[in-house]
């Protein structure tokens, strides 16, 4: 008799709780905030994550966003297609926001509330959106309840 697997446990439960919301006094950039719980943890904190208008653009030429995004959306109705655009648009923020808080547990998050600033893990960020693209753009068509095509 084989001992039956377990199933993997991720070792943090990540929630968004907002974003992307505009960083008051500095509109170039934009913030989202995840509240973040390690099993070993009493309780949860929240990480905000910051991102540039360039860290932003750059995330969407190498993933190939915009062209995808113009694709996908040709299965959609032209009336609504603006609606899809500002969703997927928010959520690609999202998308990049929640990796570079996964660079930042790899690298080793602290149990306090705490913000990843828009300087922090750059060129980290820039392989993982290239790295996880695919992954990026598959999540969005899914939360748009968009077929696959």
């Amino acid at each position: 008799m084989s001992p039956v697997p377990t199933p993997h446990v991720p070792p943090f439960r990540i929630t968004l709780f907002y974003g992307p919301e505009p960083v008051a006094g500095c509109p170039s950039r934009v913030i989202c905030v995840f509240n973040v719980k390690k099993r070993s943890w009493k309780a949860g904190v929240q990480v905000v994550v910051e991102l540039d208008e360039q860290q932003l653009a750059h995330a969407r030429q190498v993933s190939g966003f915009e062209v995808w995004l113009q694709e996908v959306l040709t299965a959609v109705p032209a009336a609504d297609r603006a609606g899809y655009e500002g969703r997927a648009g928010d959520l690609f923020v999202q998308g990049v926001c929640a990796l570079k808080l996964d660079l930042a547990i790899e690298a080793g998050i602290r149990q306090e509330n705490q913000s990843i600033q828009a300087d922090a893990l750059v060129s980290e960020l820039d392989d993982a959106v290239l790295e996880q693209a695919e992954r990026l753009k598959s999540q969005i068509r899914a939360d748009l309840d968009l077929a696959a095509g």
